[in-house]
């Protein structure tokens, strides 16, 4: 491939830093994890958005989390149809093959790709309906939730909520995966929906029983 170049030197820098430090000093660690394979008992959908530190958040160590990031952290509604789809194919790996006991959707605070959906849907950006545009189509998935949250007349509460909603209906949506859904039934799966303010370092739970979310 013509157009691949050599890495920057800077992550260069920090990879032989780690590879001298952090690897060697865990070199059975990492042995064990490259001969048994991993074994994560949770699967984490997170946002794009570089500022969300899965791993730093919750202090996990290599092998613990089996990681799947899209924008906004959403999770399309079950659609067998043939077609290439990147977080149902994890999705499916993670718990059908991985057998993982808990699936968390983390959704965040000041998410670009949410802010999309609300300008897109609101009508002020007019480029993410146009056919061409990924982002607009993969953000249609959250269009129920803006209908949800579109009377909240602050503008700033409103965004929060929909960002509320990336979880909420993300959640709705893994229910409408048949594989999913029977675990869950049967208790040998559990979701969960989070979301994280990147300033404050808060984090917040989904309560299905309120239909609210709670400060952790």
């Amino acid at each position: 491939m013509e157009h691949a170049k050599p890495l920057p030197s800077y992550l260069v820098q920090r990879y032989q830093g780690w590879k001298a430090t952090t690897f060697a000093e865990n070199k059975v660690w990492y042995k064990r994890l490259a001969d048994e394979g991993q074994r994560p008992r949770a699967m984490i959908i997170s946002c794009c958005d570089s500022r969300v530190h899965v791993t730093s958040i919750f202090g996990a160590d290599e092998g613990e989390f089996f990681i799947h990031r899209n924008i906004a952290s959403l999770v399309p509604p079950y659609k067998p149809d043939g077609d290439i789809h990147g977080t149902s194919a994890a999705i499916e790996y993670a718990v059908t093959a991985l057998h993982v006991t808990n699936l968390v959707v983390l959704g965040h605070s000041g998410c670009g790709g949410v802010q999309g959906c609300h300008d897109m849907c609101s009508g002020t950006a007019p480029e993410l309906e146009e056919k061409s545009s990924f982002v607009g189509r993969w953000m249609d998935i959250l269009r129920p939730g803006f209908d949800r949250v579109a009377d909240i007349t602050d503008e700033k509460e409103r965004k929060t909520a929909l960002e509320h909603q990336s979880v909420i209906v993300s959640l709705e949506n893994l229910m409408t995966f048949p594989f999913i859904r029977e675990r869950v039934e049967k208790d040998n799966l559990s979701l969960h929906g989070l979301w994280t303010d990147i300033g404050n370092g808060g984090l917040e739970y989904y309560n299905a029983k309120t239909a609210r979310f709670d400060k952790i």
